[in-house]
């Protein structure tokens, strides 16, 4: 505990929790977030680097530019059971070092093969990050802004959307092209990999200085260590009681966290509160957000914007979805989870339908794009953006929350591992699928299908969810 102690100072008096570290440590966590939005955009630049580098095919370059998202559900799954076992700063750290791996190789890469094998990396830090940081801010911070905090991850996570456009679109034009050479003979798109290197040892580095998370440390039976911290977070005093209220959250006999841990005992049945787990998980994803994300330009030039003002809608989204996560770090902990949630859902459910019914007025022109009548393109910008807007002032960024604080601490890491896979699961489903359906039923019916499950996460929200707001983690049932 000596390097902690003095990078933070001493520990609090007793009763006095200490705000300042609580917040620090959350933050370290957050760049984790932050790595995980970077490694998820970068490749949007990259892909006409790659494409005449490997001289692949349409479906080759397809497959480099997913992969990805294999490495991300596996990454989840992993990190969730093995932090149980391991720890959730272990894991992070683990992710530091393979999305460093990740960022040098896939820039040296020269095929298609090892440049998959270095991006299926990358996925299993992206994966791993997405949910060890809001797990471990869960865990180190207070009940009364514990949202809050966790909000903050979905703000680095667009933070370093925007940073990857913003480095791959300055390499890009300071080199000519994405594929022109920039330095030391090495094309700009190799560069646009390697700048993720910087932000990815700030987190290695800057892991070593916050502590293990102490929910951790009593599960596996480290009580004195788990006191110390719990001492420098909240005071001697209430770390004390905290310490014995972690202990009694426990099994009744003390066996450590396992995956078993899913199945009750009474029923011989998953959790219901696994199922409500998965259920946030793949909802967030069945609204349609990364077709937003995965195609936006494309999606708004298939309607008649042209490149550049379709590359210029992404950035106001991005914009907006920042405004809007900033609204909720104001409200989550003062109005709660669920109404957010529920409210979300209804306006992403409109905004959508309005989307929808915009794109059906369309026609095709002789080059086989979509054209919309009057101002019908305008409205369906306007409803997209709406759109964006509620997402991210919900769903974005507290699906992340709850996951990380809605399991008891018997079953968090194993509750996590199960809803991190179903999330990255429904994450590729959708984004493989998109295409087909743009081809086959038009954009109109396929957002008709993304409204239609956002209509039905409102019914699920006010029937399954749970509200957690103000109540301590060892409070959590099911």
């Amino acid at each position: 505990m000596a390097v902690q102690q003095n990078v933070a100072g001493a520990a609090p008096a007793s009763g006095n929790e200490n705000t300042h570290f609580i917040i620090l440590i959350s933050l370290v966590a957050t760049i984790g977030g932050f790595l995980f939005g970077y490694d998820s955009g970068v490749i949007n630049g990259t892909v006409d680097g790659i494409t005449a580098a490997f001289k692949s095919d349409a479906a080759v370059t397809g497959f480099n530019v997913a992969s990805m998202l294999l490495g991300c559900a596996i990454g989840a799954w992993f990190a969730g059971t093995l932090a149980d076992r391991y720890g959730r700063r272990t894991m992070l750290l683990w992710a530091a070092v393979f999305f460093i791996v990740s960022a040098w190789g896939s820039g040296i890469a020269t095929s298609s093969a090892e440049f998959v094998i270095y991006r299926v990396l990358g996925g299993f830090a992206v994966g791993a990050a997405s949910v060890m940081s809001p797990a471990y801010i869960a865990e180190v911070a207070p009940a009364r802004y514990r949202g809050r905090l966790a909000t903050v991850q979905q703000i680095a996570i667009i933070s370093g959307l925007f940073f990857s456009f913003l480095s791959n679109w300055w390499l890009a034009g300071h080199a000519g092209a994405s594929t022109a050479v920039l330095w030391l003979d090495y094309a700009a798109w190799r560069w646009m990999f390697w700048a993720e290197l910087a932000p990815a040892f700030l987190f290695l580095f800057a892991l070593f200085f916050i502590p293990e998370s102490p929910r951790y440390l009593v599960a596996r039976g480290f009580q004195e260590r788990a006191g110390k911290v719990l001492a420098r977070l909240y005071g001697a005093g209430e770390g004390q009681r905290k310490l014995s209220e972690i202990l009694g959250s426990l099994a009744t006999d003390q066996h450590r966290p396992r995956l078993s841990d899913l199945i009750s005992k009474v029923t011989g049945k998953v959790r219901p509160i696994v199922w409500v787990g998965v259920g946030l998980a793949t909802f967030q994803q069945l609204v349609g957000i990364n077709v937003v994300f995965y195609y936006g330009a494309v999606l708004w030039q298939a309607v008649g914007f042209s490149e550049g003002d379709a590359l210029l809608i992404n950035v106001l989204s991005g914009a907006l979805s920042i405004g809007a996560c900033l609204v909720t770090i104001v409200l989550v902990d003062r109005v709660g989870r669920k109404p957010l949630l529920w409210v979300g859902s209804a306006g992403m459910a409109i905004s959508l339908a309005v989307v929808a019914a915009a794109f059906a007025t369309g026609t095709l022109d002789d080059a086989g794009k979509l054209q919309l009548p009057g101002q019908m393109g305008l409205v369906a910008l306007v409803a997209a953006n709406i759109y964006v807007v509620f997402f991210n002032a919900s769903w974005g960024p507290i699906m992340w929350v709850m996951l990380g604080e809605m399991f008891p601490n018997q079953i968090r890491g194993s509750g996590l591992a199960v809803a991190g896979l179903a999330q990255w699961v429904a994450n590729f489903i959708i984004t493989w699928t998109f295409p087909m359906l743009l081809a086959g039923i038009g954009l109109a019916a396929a957002y008709g299908l993304y409204a239609t499950a956002a209509f039905l996460s409102v019914f699920f929200v006010l029937r399954f969810v749970r509200e957690t707001k103000g109540r301590e983690l060892e409070q959590m049932e099911g």
